[in-house]
């Protein structure tokens, strides 16, 4: 097992890179199943929808980034360059990738491949799925077996759900 709580500098690119990663997907994920669900509440167009899940993702890949850098800096007291800044831009990326299947079914619609009022459930529905299925592994993955990792995705999957309805009824 890697220790990455070293205390002469940043993690490994080992667990705690790994685990921090998953983090920031879950974290999008669940933000993205918020944005898709309160766009298909609203009367918005394939243009519009596309436009803020692009944007969505991109403010809080920014945020992300701006926020690790002015921690690093109050902890550090230097800006974070080379293998750090690398670090960061690595474990941050999975903000920008959640936007990619929203954005591909809000293109399906917007090409009349599918209606958008079925891409943005749709694109709920994956993102639900994810987290059932992350919640799954991370249960297998404790020594659990399949009805334990089935639970644990049903539980991940619920809390998602529960916290991204919470945020698209506060954006509303």
């Amino acid at each position: 097992m890697v220790d990455d709580r070293r205390a002469d500098g940043p993690p490994d690119e080992g667990a705690g890179v790994l685990a921090d990663r998953l983090k920031e997907r879950i974290y999008a994920t669940i933000t993205m199943i918020a944005v898709v669900v309160g766009l298909s509440l609203g009367d918005v167009g394939a243009l519009g929808a596309v436009a803020t899940v692009l944007t969505t993702a991109l403010g809080l890949w920014l945020a992300a980034l701006v926020a690790d850098q002015q921690a690093h800096r109050t902890v550090h007291g230097r800006l974070a360059t080379g293998h750090e800044l690398r670090r960061m831009l690595y474990v941050s990326s999975p903000l920008l990738s959640c936007a990619v299947g929203p954005a591909v079914l809000i293109a399906l619609a917007a090409l009349d491949v599918l209606s958008l009022d079925a891409a943005l459930p749709a694109a709920a529905g994956v993102g639900v799925v994810s987290l059932f299925l992350w919640g799954c592994l991370g249960g297998l993955r404790m020594g659990g077996g399949p009805v334990t990792a089935v639970v644990a995705g049903l539980l991940d999957a619920a809390i998602g759900v529960a916290v991204a309805l919470v945020k698209a009824a506060a954006g509303h």
